[in-house]
């Protein structure tokens, strides 16, 4: 059963999440703050990780720098305000999505089964090449000029998107679609915060040439050599 860690610091919260969760058939623990979701983490990692941003002490936008210092575990972040998620993906946080408060246990339900969906994107060894980058899904692998690269699993899902088919321009619903999942309403603020994640830490290899932008068509992958 997929073990999935909720962190809020509000009790009333926690069990509404953990009653959805669990009548989808998650096995579901919980933290009633930052500090503590480190430290349950590190000691039982789990496939996912609920956290909620407006904590006292260590807050989400922390507690998310913390993990990533040694996991990649795809973290779902809850949040009172609709805007302030935009500096988490923003920042390099690792943040792979977001439901604002108050939410639909169905909503909250439908991004899970898809962040841990896309973590399940391939089950073959098969490795892909494109220029100086290669990927290999189910060891969770990028290589850019031999730096491995530390991506998210929703980061990972859309250059492996992109990857899987190099010469196609993909629009912005057909990246949503198959990085989130169909009919799933993700705004275009959230999937750029990816895409300039994806450009940041791939310029800091010296690469400005990952992934294009075709104006008014969508994006495709670019020609990976420094």
């Amino acid at each position: 059963m997929t073990d999935i860690l909720v962190v809020d610091d509000d009790a009333s919260i926690r069990s509404v999440i953990r009653m959805a969760l669990e009548d989808a058939g998650f096995h579901v623990s919980e933290a009633a703050n930052g500090k503590a979701a480190v430290v349950e983490h590190r000691r039982t990692p789990r496939a996912l990780v609920i956290l909620d941003i407006g904590m006292p002490e260590l807050d989400g936008f922390e507690t998310c720098t913390a993990l990533r210092k040694f996991s990649n575990v795809p973290v779902l972040f809850l949040t009172a305000r609709d805007d302030e998620i935009d500096r988490v993906l923003g920042f390099q946080l690792g943040g792979d999505d977001y439901v604002t408060k108050p939410f639909s246990p169905r909503e909250l339900i439908l991004r899970v089964k898809a962040i841990l969906s896309r973590g399940r994107l391939a089950e073959d060894d098969g490795r892909l090449v494109h220029g100086d980058l290669s990927l290999r899904a189910q060891a969770h692998e990028a290589v850019l000029a031999g730096q491995p690269l530390d991506l998210t699993a929703t980061e990972f899902a859309l250059l492996h998107m992109l990857m899987a088919a190099p010469d196609w321009v993909r629009t912005r619903d057909q990246i949503i679609s198959a990085v989130y999942g169909a009919n799933n309403v993700m705004s275009d603020r959230t999937i750029d915060s990816h895409i300039r994640n994806l450009r940041h830490k791939t310029q800091a290899l010296g690469y400005t040439d990952i992934i294009r932008t075709i104006h008014g068509v969508g994006l495709r992958l670019g020609s990976c050599t420094a």
